[in-house]
């Protein structure tokens, strides 16, 4: 399955928000995607989450920064690079984060599950909720 992941990681570093279709080979077609904010089923729910991201954000990409393959499964690590397209606009942000990726006997994703902390990597970013977000932060380890 390593060449498989090698795959499915020049895919994402490479992926053109503009060009969403070319993940749809990676997954399988009822695979399942959960982040801190979606549980999806199927390729067209998965999709919609992706094209959201051209919506919404300038510039994303991924760089992997790590990963661990295990049979059919692996981890990858992550920093996710992009500015916000209404929330100070062309401003840097990076959200760093890991993916639980299964894998199907053909290679194709079963399962794409994403892991980061949705309070400190992307609420204390925005602002008006970020100013509060670091002041409960600040109260709860005082």
């Amino acid at each position: 399955m390593k060449h498989v992941v090698d795959t499915i990681v020049k895919t994402f570093e490479t992926l053109d928000p503009k060009h969403i279709e070319t993940l749809e080979a990676l997954y399988a077609p009822n695979a399942r995607f959960k982040d801190p904010f979606n549980d999806v089923r199927g390729w067209p729910a998965i999709a919609a989450i992706f094209r959201h991201m051209d919506v919404s954000l300038v510039r994303p990409r991924f760089v992997i920064t790590g990963r661990i393959v295990d049979g059919p499964q692996c981890f990858l690590t992550w920093e996710f690079h992009f500015a916000f397209k209404r929330f100070a606009p062309g401003q840097p942000q990076c959200i760093l984060g890991g993916s639980h990726l299964v894998l199907d006997e053909a290679g194709r994703i079963t399962l794409h599950r994403d892991y980061w902390d949705a309070a400190e990597e992307l609420y204390e970013k925005l602002p008006f909720i970020g100013g509060l977000m670091r002041w409960l932060k600040r109260r709860a380890n005082s």
